[in-house]
């Protein structure tokens, strides 16, 4: 019988906890569930992949896009329609998080699908969202992408986007403003854009199917280009100039570069294309490449030239759907290498042994995955081979350096047999090893990605024009190191602690940039300098474990919401959630703290939310794109996550005290 949490916090101490008799037990028990869940879930080839959920911008967009070129089918209207109602908050918004406030962009782009899908002004739901946009101040105060794909259907004037003047593409890759000077996602977004923005094209709408009753000023069809304060001497307001500037250049005939600016956006948008039809493996790219070069002339389309770019875009976007009898959604980006790696990560650490199949399948198509081919990184980095792995099926342009670390530690730790050869792990180390940033820290896809310029661009709205160093991919990048005896007083090691003790914050938490948010970054830095031998009980260290538990539930976990990114007094605090939970308690368990009461409550936490199928509950996105614009539900953390802790939980007794 399971034991009642408040029994178990009866008889602690605080030095050392009373365990029940079966805790050992239970906990075994929760991992053989979990172990079978997971092996009944894996794909065939060996990977698993679960659905990565983000906000219904993604689908609503992707509808704008099926009308934008005459590919629309009523049937798969009403399925995506369906999908974005049930999305719907009470008060008629749509936030881009679960259980978030409302957001006007992402009400403004769901309510114009929902038009395009057939949906009246009249509709109660329909009503409800117009309400909510014209209190915030209308369609005009929408951030720029929204207002880009308003300005597609002539629902905007284009004049209302700000520039980005094709001529980018000519710029050296030192350059401020060069396209290898923002990040990877926004590189293959910007582009693209930029001859979008240079065609301006439009396919007009019916009034019918048109938002003139979501402007404060119906007659203004050229809004300000930005909707927040602007300081008198500012980056920003010198930019805000110079897009003034760039519009009047844009009428005159005196651009004697765009020709071949064009030309250059042009090839780089198709030598970026993937085999599977997909740029990058996101959205954003693969959604305004297919309209760039529609725009451009193109076809591939309705049938025609049925291998051509835009066809094959098609294809790769079919392949983000998820379909059933009622609804239709796209997914931003597919996980799975990411899921793959974490998930067998997860069965080791749980008692799986290496020699079990579901392990020797996952070893074989990840090893297989590997990129051995230079991409985007390669401009900063001209002498680094390659050796990474990318996030996505294919990615060969941009492996990112989270992904690459996780895969060889699962690699190194399942060692042995022809598919973790010895070159394989040394060339995917000394890749990571290779894009360490000058600032001693990492990136996720890029070096030393950090000029804060671009950030001040009018385009950039959603602040993430930029990849710079982090301490989370820092942490994971230190565990590597770890495992193949990088030890404190290494340069890189040293570097990298230099980067970690000045990132850190003044109670002692660390940022985390790829999940939500100060616990993540927290555990992710804890669990790299216990890899790579740091003394834990060093006063950095200290403080970093007293606040993690300060902010540890009542119920035994540990949450935090998604606006901490916004307002950082938010930081842990928020509803527990099974992934949150085990971060922070595998950040304790790094630390040696795995006798401590706090770890104890978090491990029944995880233990009695546990579903008999072996899966967790997680509503609530725990992980980011773009920091509080963009938030993530991976639906595999919630599982993969605490079945790693619970392992890991075992393994520290295992070692401490012979064995459970």
């Amino acid at each position: 019988m399971n034991p009642v949490p408040g029994q178990i916090l009866a008889t602690r101490t605080p030095s050392l906890p009373s365990y029940p008799d079966d805790l050992f037990d239970w906990i075994a028990q929760a991992c053989r569930r979990t172990q079978d869940y997971y092996v009944a879930d894996q794909h065939s080839d060996g990977y698993w992949w679960y659905e990565l959920e983000s906000n219904v911008t993604i689908t609503a967009e992707y509808l704008m896009l099926l009308h934008f070129v005459d590919k629309k089918d009523e049937v798969r209207d009403k399925k995506m329609a369906r999908y974005l109602l049930r999305h719907q908050r009470p008060d008629g918004t749509w936030a881009i998080h679960y259980d978030g406030r409302g957001d006007l962009s992402t009400t403004v782009e769901a309510y114009f699908a929902l038009k395009l899908a057939g949906y009246p002004a009249d509709d109660p739901a329909m009503k409800k969202a117009r309400e909510f946009i014209l209190a915030q101040g209308g369609v005009e105060r929408s951030r720029v992408f929204t207002k880009i794909f308003l300005a597609l259907f002539g629902q905007m004037d284009w004049q209302a986007c700000p520039s980005v003047p094709v001529e980018i593409m000519l710029l050296p890759h030192w350059a401020p403003l060069s396209i290898y000077n923002i990040s990877a996602w926004a590189r293959g977004t910007v582009v693209p854009l930029s001859i979008l923005l240079d065609l301006k094209p439009m396919k007009p709408l019916p009034e019918r199917l048109g938002l003139r009753e979501l402007y404060k000023n119906p007659s203004e069809r050229q809004p300000p280009l930005t909707t927040g304060p602007t300081s008198l001497i500012s980056w920003k307001r010198c930019f805000l100039a110079l897009d003034k500037m760039i519009k009047i250049i844009e009428t005159s005939r005196v651009r004697p570069l765009r020709k071949r600016a064009l030309a250059a956006a042009e090839t780089w948008v198709l030598e970026h294309q993937e085999e599977s039809g997909d740029w990058l493996g996101i959205q954003p790219a693969i959604v305004n490449s297919m309209l760039a070069l529609l725009s451009l002339g193109h076809n591939g389309v309705n049938g025609v030239a049925h291998h051509g770019p835009l066809q094959k875009g098609f294809e790769a976007l079919k392949r983000f759907t998820i379909e059933t009898d009622d609804e239709l959604l796209l997914q931003s980006c597919v996980s799975p290498i990411w899921d793959t790696a974490l998930t067998s990560l997860a069965l080791l650490h749980s008692g799986v042994g290496k020699e079990h199949p579901s392990l020797e399948k996952a070893c074989r198509w990840l090893s297989s995955q590997q990129v051995f081919r230079k991409g985007d990184w390669s401009v900063k980095r001209p002498n680094l081979e390659p050796g990474g792995w990318a996030f996505e099926f294919e990615n060969d342009w941009q492996p990112d350096v989270d992904d690459t670390a996780v895969v060889v530690m699962f690699l190194n730790r399942y060692g042995g047999g022809a598919h973790v050869c010895t070159e394989k792990l040394e060339k995917g180390l000394n890749w990571v090893l290779g894009m360490q940033g000058q600032d001693g820290g990492w990136g996720a896809f890029d070096a030393d990605n950090n000029k804060e310029i671009a950030n001040q661009v009018p385009f950039a709205d959603l602040k993430a024009m930029l990849d710079p160093s982090t301490p989370d991919v820092t942490g994971r990048a230190l565990e590597l190191l770890g495992m193949f005896e990088y030890k404190p007083d290494d340069d890189g090691v040293r570097r990298a602690l230099a980067f970690l003790k000045r990132t850190q914050e003044e109670d002692g938490l660390w940022w985390g940039r790829w999940g939500v948010n100060y616990g993540y970054g927290t555990w992710s830095v804890l669990e790299g300098l216990r890899s790579i031998g740091e003394e834990m009980d060093e006063p950095y260290v200290r403080k970093a474990i007293a606040t993690l538990k300060h902010h540890q539930n009542a119920d035994g976990g540990w949450g935090e919401c998604c606006e901490s990114y916004e307002d950082p007094s938010l930081r842990l605090q928020g509803k527990s959630t099974p992934s949150q939970t085990a971060w922070v308690t595998m950040a304790l368990l790094a630390a040696g703290e795995g006798t401590c009461e706090e770890v104890t409550r978090g491990i029944c936490f995880l233990l009695e939310r546990q579903k008999p199928d072996g899966t967790w509950d997680e509503p609530e996105f725990t992980a980011t794109g773009f920091p509080r614009y963009f938030m993530i539900n991976y639906h595999n953390y919630r599982n993969c996550f605490p079945l790693m802790a619970l392992g890991k939980f075992m393994s520290f007794f295992s070692g401490e005290k012979g064995g459970p």
